[in-house]
């Protein structure tokens, strides 16, 4: 999956998988494979900046109802126009369309997103509107550690890996603690994390399940 930047939106040349794809899947379909249907129909997934689709389209792939939101008009147009299987709906997280979404999905996701906003809060806001009661929300992000950010910065590549010269890139960076904190501030508990991509302690990404018990 290619990418351009531009001044309004983060767009997409194609409808190609990502990179990232390659080493989060697998455990996410795992997180995914021991959630429990509360009735004969299909889990419904609700994949929160799902780019171009691709991501969404694979999920699907396994039996499960998508429904992916995305910001962009080139990625929801690639999303659209190659993935029938799952539904999209153009829309910016910070402005959901509720009256199609709110409390009506089992498990929210979304994959190496909540590091581009500026108000990643927000992201767990509205995974809670979204959620039915007991649901579960998955977050993946880039990982960062003490250990990780040292071998970087013996081996010169701090400054590629943190680089402002991105337009649209990363602007928040998480490691297990602050990533937790966020999640406990905003009401979810039982967190679990699994590690995807390079060696241990070197990780690319870092999965989060959590739960969110509506009051």
């Amino acid at each position: 999956m290619e990418t351009t930047s531009s001044k309004y939106e983060y767009s997409y040349v194609d409808s190609n998988s990502g990179h990232h794809h390659t080493y989060l899947l697998s455990p996410l379909l795992e997180i995914l494979s021991k959630a429990t249907p509360t009735s004969q129909q299909k889990l419904r997934i609700l994949d929160l900046g799902c780019g171009n689709g691709s991501l969404s389209n694979l999920v699907a792939q396994q039996g499960y109802e998508v429904v992916g939101v995305e910001a962009s008009e080139s990625g929801y147009n690639f999303a659209t126009l190659n993935f029938p299987s799952c539904q999209f709906i153009q829309a910016s997280i910070y402005e959901l369309p509720y009256e199609k979404l709110e409390h009506s999905f089992d498990i929210v996701i979304s994959s190496e997103v909540i590091e581009h906003l500026l108000y990643p809060r927000e992201l767990l806001k509205a995974a809670k509107r979204c959620l039915k009661r007991h649901g579960r929300l998955i977050i993946t992000t880039p990982y960062h550690g003490y250990f990780k950010n040292v071998v970087m910065a013996i081996s010169g590549k701090m400054d590629g890996h943190f680089t402002a010269l991105w337009d649209g890139g990363h602007v928040k960076f998480f490691s297990v603690k602050t990533l937790t904190a966020l999640l406990q501030e905003e009401g979810f508990t039982n967190l679990n994390f699994k590690f995807a991509g390079r060696f241990p302690y070197l990780w690319k990404s870092m999965l989060c399940s959590s739960s969110f018990i509506e009051a």
